[in-house]
């Protein structure tokens, strides 16, 4: 065994100028001591030199052997190589201290990106020969052919491990035979550079790329983790077929990549058996995976491919939660007209306190925490969860098995990924789900768009942030970022060619399971038929560059012409400075052109409405676009006002005489919208007459204006009846879209004000108390959820009603007693779904309540029901913990808005003493 040494500088980068040709993990695992023992083997096509370079960290080595013959080798665990560490005396202020950490850190991160076991080697003529295949399938076949035969899944056990049809399939993979009938030659110079390195190593206590928790053991995908616990290139752009054979004591099961070949009997001891499984499709080391522990597996009764995996205390969870898995799985099917490209598709369900990650995606696998998983009585977490599945298994298409070529092409499959999810949430999730989802994260996006680490396709960014922008609220917006591009894209082309793209992209018959930017321009250029002017500037502007634009606009109606005439300014999220780095690129310059495209205007006159594609995405900061209406002028009328005009809408015939809220009675105009189809993502900021927005909410269908109007109405400096009412009324529409109805509650809570009356508290608790109160006795009825829609509206109103302020800016005494009674005379018996979301609900309500000097005598009776639900929870464990953690949050945030008021220490333990501890300890920590 050769001891670890100082690494030698000349490994190269990632390979050391070696390329992967296959790689098999043969390993066995002691769950019980925390222990990895085994070897892999790697065939490698080398350079013309004598080394080559792998990354492995957190074992030892124990030999390596390159065809046979013993090979020396240099290894510097990263962990042992901490390069220089500053002097932390010498630092005087917070700027240099984080200069130093900083400088720390991104080297720390470049010592890991280097390959740090480099293997040296005498060069000679010996190489792989068939012969060797065909000695190492016999050796094989002996050991295994012994054994009662099984089927494919994991509990069943087959006789012998088929040598034959495997060693078919080397002869194929390695190219022998066949393969030399034509230039011999070259065949032959080619063989000599391949060889095969077998790595011995052992692996104790691993704290990092896969893990141990009790009789449990995992992996995860981190940036840069699958050389933790197996010897690799672990590198996105080298990638191989594997072979994976894990031996594991009786009682557990190895679920890993590929297909389940078989499973044997160990020969050496008999209480460990061995699963095989196999990876035709090449991939990166970073996608190979392993669970083990003793999991239950359903197979998915649908006749797909899928088998779905958990702790046995999951299983009825997961049967319920994987119902509608096969409607994701088909309708990828059926769009990209092709079968699941990687085999048996297993889905894994690990508790949230054994996992590192939400979710951990491998080829042909995927880890999930089991806190999606639910039964049938949770109602809030079902969209979630289907969209995270369904989007994990769209992953497997683009992503996995087809991977992007370099690092500044994973924007790319992580669009198209999102891409297909959404055609998921169209087809089953409805299309104002797809459309609002769609529309808000584009919102997102131009809020955050800002520098160039949101830039999709930038090198430099790509190397200053060494993969991280991938992850957390950078890897958030860039995913949208990638969607909404592709689907500009697919505006631009049409659906049908768009789909044409995707299906050419998976189609098995495809050359290579890559794919570059460039190439797919090239086919949005060939098969979608967009210009190649178009393409040239719109790839560089929107994948290349980083900000969005912003587009304000007003308008001014000509009576006279019988024309709009439309004022723009133009702008982007992203602002230059003097100082910029190179990769802000996207910054803008002046006289910066703009994005491509030219955006639509739609205007509802009184007889229709009417699309004009007037508005380019360039010019001008600063323009006056006209438009022409179609209608005539609307007849005159006298409208009259009342003196009794009512914020609470007591009086429903009764309307505002101001010139900005009444039917304009000078224009044909009804409401005008920019953008419509969301063809663009953009910033958009639109200025037009109140009652062009109440119009607006009150006659469009679509769920993008509804919630554009009552964003812009819940802004409004002042405010009439008019306004108010048209919020109420929305709230109240059984037919609108529960998600807009929603916003119309938080409208409602915004405009509650001492100048309208509190008219908006009014509205809520009256919308509340006629769907949730028996009007005879004026008390809440016992919980029933059936309308699925009506639920998550009534859910909100609660902490709608929370939000309500006084002129002294505390919460007024009817929304305290309100949510007070609420949770008071909650009564779940006889409803058939859980309410554990919705007291959930009701408790986060306390915790946005300002009680003041006033509400402070409510305050002893709000804790008392908090620490009834606490010790109810305690006593009866809801889903997830869900309630406790709602309850601990809501006492942590009235202890920090009270302490100053009044002496916790000594009055919440004489209020009540279950909760005290929890309460003083949660304001330390929250």
């Amino acid at each position: 065994m050769a001891k670890a040494r100082k690494q030698k500088g000349d490994g190269g980068g990632a390979g050391g100028g070696a390329t992967v040709l296959h790689q098999k993990l043969c390993v066995s695992i002691d769950v019980e001591n925390q222990l990895i023992y085994g070897y892999t083997e790697i065939k490698v096509l080398l350079a013309d030199n004598d080394t080559f370079a792998l990354h492995a960290d957190n074992m030892t080595i124990r030999s390596i052997l390159v065809d046979g013959e013993t090979a020396e080798f240099d290894y510097s665990p990263h962990w042992k190589n901490e390069g220089d560490q500053p002097n932390w005396s010498l630092i005087s202020c917070l700027k240099t201290a984080a200069d130093a950490a900083c400088s720390t850190y991104t080297s720390a991160l470049n010592r890991e990106a280097v390959p740090n076991l480099i293997v040296s080697y005498e060069r000679s003529v010996k190489s792989i020969t068939e012969q060797q295949l065909e000695e190492n399938s016999e050796k094989h076949e002996e050991n295994s052919g012994r054994l009662e035969e099984h089927g494919l899944k994991p509990d069943q056990i087959v006789n012998g491990c088929n040598g034959s049809a495997m060693e078919e399939q080397k002869e194929k993979e390695n190219g022998n035979g066949k393969g030399k009938e034509n230039g011999i030659e070259t065949e032959t110079e080619k063989v000599k550079n391949i060889k095969l390195v077998h790595i011995d190593y052992i692996l104790e206590k691993a704290e990092t790329g896969i893990h141990f928790v009790g009789n449990v053991l995992y992996s995860s995908s981190q940036i840069r983790r699958a050389h933790c616990w197996f010897p690799c290139i672990d590198s996105t752009t080298q990638r191989c077929p594997f072979d994976l054979e894990f031996t594991v004591s009786m009682d557990l099961i190895a679920v890993s990549n590929g297909d389940l070949l078989y499973q044997v009997l160990s020969k050496e001891d008999p209480t460990k058996k061995t699963y095989v499984y196999k990876l035709n499709t090449p991939v990166s080391a970073h996608w190979i995976s392993l669970v083990v522990g003793p999991l239950e597996v359903l197979p998915d009764s649908n006749d797909i491919s899928v088998s779905h995996i958990c702790l046995s205390p999951a299983l009825s969870k997961l049967r319920n939660t994987i119902t509608f898995f096969h409607d994701a799985y088909s309708c990828y099917e059926d769009y990209l007209a092709t079968p699941f490209p990687l085999g048996l598709y297993k889905q894994i369900f690990l508790p949230p306190e054994m996992t590192v990650l939400p979710t951990s995606l491998g080829a042909s696998t995927c880890i999930f925490s089991s806190d999606i998983l639910h039964d049938e009585k949770v109602i809030d977490q079902i969209i979630g969860t289907r969209i995270k599945l369904a989007y994990a298994l769209a992953k497997q298409w683009f992503g996995i098995y087809t991977s992007a070529e370099e690092p500044n092409d994973e924007w790319l499959l992580d669009g198209l990924a999102g891409f297909l999810t959404e055609i998921f949430i169209k087809l089953f999730l409805g299309n104002n789900e797809a459309r609002y989802r769609r529309f808000k994260a584009n919102i997102t996006v131009c809020e955050s768009d800002v520098s160039g680490a949101t830039a999709l396709s930038s090198p430099a960014a790509s190397s200053d942030l060494y993969g991280t922008q991938t992850i957390g609220s950078y890897g958030k917006v860039r995913s949208l970022k990638a969607v909404a591009v592709l689907q500009m894209l697919e505006k631009q082309m049409g659906p049908d060619s768009f789909r044409k793209i995707l299906q050419l992209i998976v189609t098995p018959n495809r050359a290579s399971r890559t794919l570059s930017t460039k190439e797919f321009r090239h086919l949005a250029n060939k098969v979608g038929n967009l210009e190649r002017p178009f393409l040239k500037e719109f790839f560089p502007r929107w994948v290349e560059s980083c900000g969005c634009p912003v587009m304000r606009l007003g308008i001014s109606y000509s009576k006279k012409r019988n024309m709009i005439e439309l004022a723009v300014s133009r702008g982007c999220t992203a602002k230059a400075t003097p100082d910029s780095d190179s990769h802000t690129n996207g910054d803008t310059r002046e006289g910066d052109a703009g994005w491509p495209g030219m955006m639509s205007v739609r205007v509802h006159e009184t007889d229709g409405a009417y699309d004009h594609p007037v508005l380019p995405m360039a010019g001008e900061a600063l323009q006056v676009v006209e438009i022409q209406c179609h209608s005539k002028l609307a007849a005159k009328r006298v409208w009259k006002s009342k003196k009794s005009t009512k914020f609470d809408g007591s009086d429903d015939n009764i309307d505002v005489s101001t010139q900005e809220n009444r039917t304009s009675i000078d224009s044909p105009l009804q409401w005008i919208r920019v953008d419509p189809e969301m063809e663009y993502l953009a910033a958009i900021h639109f200025h037009q007459p109140v009652q062009m927005w109440i119009n607006q909410l009150e006659k469009d269908k679509d769920v993008i204006s509804q919630s554009q109007a009552i964003s812009v109405l819940e802004k409004l400096p002042q405010l009439s009846s008019a306004v108010i009412n048209a919020l109420n009324n929305f709230l109240n529409d059984t037919k609108a879209f529960w998600r807009v109805r929603v916003e119309a509650a938080y409208a409602l809570a915004v405009t509650a004000s001492e100048a309208t009356d509190l008219a908006g508290l009014l509205h809520l608790v009256k919308f509340y108390k006629s769907r949730r109160f028996d009007a005879d006795i004026g008390m809440p009825r016992p919980n029933d959820f059936h309308d699925i829609p009506e639920y998550f509206v009534l859910e909100a109103i609660p902490h709608a009603v929370a939000l309500v302020r006084s002129s002294d800016k505390n919460s007024p005494r009817g929304a305290i007693e309100f949510i007070l009674q609420l949770l008071k005379y909650n009564d779940n018996n006889g409803n058939i779904y859980s309410d554990v979301y919705w007291l959930s609900a009701m408790v986060q309500a306390i915790g946005e309540l300002e009680l003041g000097q006033q509400g402070m005598g409510f305050l002893s009776s709000l804790l008392k029901r908090i620490d009834r639900l606490l010790q109810f929870d305690n006593f009866m464990p809801g889903y997830n913990g869900v309630l406790t953690v709602s309850c601990i949050r809501t006492l942590a945030r009235i202890a920090r808005r009270v302490s100053s008021s009044i002496c916790l220490v000594r009055k919440i333990p004489s209020i009540f003493p279950t909760s005290s501890t929890v309460a003083l300890d949660a304001r330390s920590h929250f």
